[in-house]
């Protein structure tokens, strides 16, 4: 079976799910142009082919045997049509390649350059909250050696007094003991 350009304009693909793929779109804008060069060169063979069986009849009915380089002429012509139809779209097939590629290139430098942002935000956030922890364990550090140093002194205080209180019960038994020793026992109730 031959593959027509009505052919290549009405094959439709199944959609694949969950798979890298090419935009329908873009292939369908490609398919276009391939069939419309197609076209062309179908219908430059079909008028090389009218021309050729026009010369043959001709030909025929000039001369009854027909000279190799006579003949060859509009083959030839044919074929170069041919050719040229066919360059065409291996040249516009190679420049959507190289757009293709082009864009790809493109899209990778954006997704390298994207990322960089994306590592240059995350660096900034980390710094931030590392500058916002550190001044959060210095006003913590400030707070608790204050409660240090109120401790020191509430320390300090605390002895002194419990020195000035146990002095002064030392003194009031010293005291005691100087003055029973002048009194008798008898009198202090023992």
């Amino acid at each position: 079976m031959a593959l027509t350009p009505d052919d290549v304009v009405h094959k439709e693909f199944q959609h694949v799910r969950f798979k890298d793929g090419f935009d329908p779109d873009e292939v369908d804008d490609f398919l276009d142009e391939i069939v419309i060069e197609w076209r062309k060169a179908l219908e430059e063979n079909a008028e090389l082919k009218a021309k050729l069986a026009a010369y043959e009849s001709g030909e025929k009915a000039a001369a009854p045997v027909a000279s190799a380089p006579a003949a060859a002429a509009p083959i030839s012509h044919e074929v170069t049509g041919s050719a040229t139809a066919t360059a065409g779209i291996i040249e516009l097939a190679q420049r959507l390649h190289d757009e293709h590629v082009a864009e790809g290139e493109a899209k990778r430098q954006q997704l390298i350059a994207d990322a960089q942002n994306e590592v240059e935000r995350i660096r900034r956030d980390a710094e931030a909250k590392q500058r916002e922890q550190s001044a959060r364990l210095e006003r913590e550090r400030n707070t608790l050696e204050g409660r240090i140093t109120e401790l020191r002194e509430f320390e300090r205080d605390y002895r002194s007094k419990l020195r000035s209180l146990i002095e002064g019960q030392l003194r009031d038994l010293d005291q005691r003991a100087a003055s029973t020793d002048s009194t008798p026992v008898s009198a202090i109730g023992l």
